[in-house]
């Protein structure tokens, strides 16, 4: 794993790997997300093992660093030979942590396996469907992704819907960040505001999108909280765009601190895949500045609304925000994670009588 969404997936994995006293469970980080704020504060803060091993490949184009990735990561294979592999999402890291195990016989697992954004322009739909299809079992979130997996022609038994793993994180850490919430330390003069968030490539890497979706702010005339991504704190200033006067912008947040200023917020307005189901764990309506999302059953419901890049659409959905009155529960009973390490322990069983 590398990037921050990994690492809070990663952490109630590690913790139900943990409870298993004859099972040595090791992590790989890539430094794919290398900054402090991104990565340290979430091993502090979930109280996630330290990684075994600690890569140092960021900044590069996406086929160079998956490259490197998989030189590296498949040289630390060699030396370990671990019984089983286990990815998480959609990145570079996990494209290459699959890769790397299936060309050395390493059963793979992948958790979050089955999203699709129908989108191949996007890098993570490219190492979704890879990792679906090299991996030996697939950890589904929800009914929609285990439907997916067998339109793709995908083994029904290679597939296990245990529910997604980011619900049992909302839920273990959920309580701990509980406490007074007090606007004035983040700027603000009420606690009606709007949290959001905004890293995707497809907007950072686009100045039209990147100052569209800062005018729809702009336009939406309520307080927005904006912990921001370094990628686009660079590209504002490459592209010589202003951050509106009722955009407060903070440095990037832990995961304690993300879920209480999701809990107080009145919307979120996000590009992440990660944060759309925060905030329908936190009961909260989201705006999704994208053109399409894996989340399908979120704007389904019509707790999630796509508005793209396109200011108007914006502003309005953010002013309009409300949370349906029903709240389904499409994500499992918040013990996913336990379920992960009880096929992956079967799964190394398995080898071991081949």
């Amino acid at each position: 794993m590398g990037a921050r969404p990994q690492f809070v997936k990663a952490a109630v994995v590690a913790h139900a790997f943990a409870a298993k006293a004859d099972v040595d469970h090791y992590i790989v980080h890539t430094g794919q997300h290398f900054d402090g704020n991104m990565s340290d504060v979430f091993f502090a803060e979930l109280q996630i093992p330290a990684p075994r091993y600690r890569l140092a490949v960021h900044g590069l184009s996406h086929g160079a660093m998956t490259g490197r990735m998989l030189e590296q990561i498949e040289s630390i294979f060699l030396t370990e030979r671990p019984e089983a592999v286990v990815v998480y999402g959609d990145t570079n890291s996990t494209l290459a942590g699959a890769l790397a195990a299936v060309k050395l016989h390493i059963p793979v697992a992948h958790v979050e396996a089955g999203l699709r954004s129908a989108n191949r322009a996007m890098p993570e739909e490219i190492n979704r469907i890879a990792t679906d299809h090299v991996s030996d079992v697939l950890f589904t979130p929800n009914e929609t992704a285990l439907r997916q997996l067998l339109l793709e022609g995908l083994s029904e038994s290679s597939i296990e819907n245990v529910g997604d793993v980011m619900f049992d994180a909302c839920l273990r850490y959920g309580a701990s960040a509980e406490k007074k919430f007090d606007p004035k330390d983040y700027g603000l003069e009420c606690s009606g505001f709007t949290l959001a968030t905004i890293h995707r490539a497809e907007n950072t890497d686009d100045r039209t999108r990147l100052a569209g979706i800062f005018e729809g702010l702009r336009r939406s005339g309520r307080p927005v909280l904006l912990p921001l991504h370094p990628r686009t704190r660079d590209k504002l200033t490459d592209y010589q765009l202003a951050v509106p006067s009722n955009v407060t912008i903070l440095d990037p947040v832990g995961f304690m601190t993300m879920l209480q200023l999701e809990r107080y917020a009145s919307c979120i307005a996000t590009d992440s895949g990660g944060v759309q189901k925060e905030a329908f764990f936190m009961r909260k309506p989201c705006v999704t500045m994208r053109d399409e999302t894996e989340w399908t059953e979120l704007v389904e419901s019509g707790w999630n609304t796509l508005v793209g890049a396109d200011p108007d659409r914006i502003s309005s959905a953010i002013r309009e925000a409300r949370g349906p009155t029903v709240w389904p529960n499409f994500y499992g009973d918040g013990h996913a994670s336990e379920k992960v390490v009880e096929r992956v322990l079967s799964l190394c069983a398995e080898r071991g009588q081949d």
